[in-house]
């Protein structure tokens, strides 16, 4: 009988644990700008969290755009309200809301989540 429960609550923490996790990964979008599929990016190569937030929303715009472009789901890879990470060519780093992809500015920063290199 002991065995029995232990099966159950063990089955029931393995898919409690399950769920944070992936909702812990599904929030934790970071994109690096250092990488190669985003390095040539003109609206990206010399902008930092010290730019005008034009800029940055430009910049973030574009990045957003080739990340839904390569990933494996594109219509539903950083859908509109959702928010990722963004580390500048500097290394400095950010906060970013996603908009409407068809709009002028499709993403742009928060607010107070401005994080300067640590170089």
């Amino acid at each position: 009988m002991n065995h029995k429960r232990f099966a159950q609550k063990a089955k029931n923490w393995f898919w409690i644990l399950l769920f944070v996790a992936y909702a812990a990964l599904a929030a934790g979008v970071v994109i690096d700008t250092i990488r190669p599929e985003f390095r040539g990016l003109t609206q990206v190569s010399v902008i930092s969290v010290s730019s005008a937030e034009e800029m940055r929303s430009k910049g973030a715009s574009q990045v957003a755009a080739v990340y839904r472009a390569t990933s494996g789901v594109p219509f539903s890879s950083l859908p509109p309200g959702s928010t990722f990470k963004i580390v500048w060519p500097d290394g400095s780093s950010e906060e970013i809301l996603v908009g409407n992809p068809a709009s002028n500015i499709a993403a742009r920063p928060l607010g107070g989540t401005q994080r300067p290199s640590t170089e």
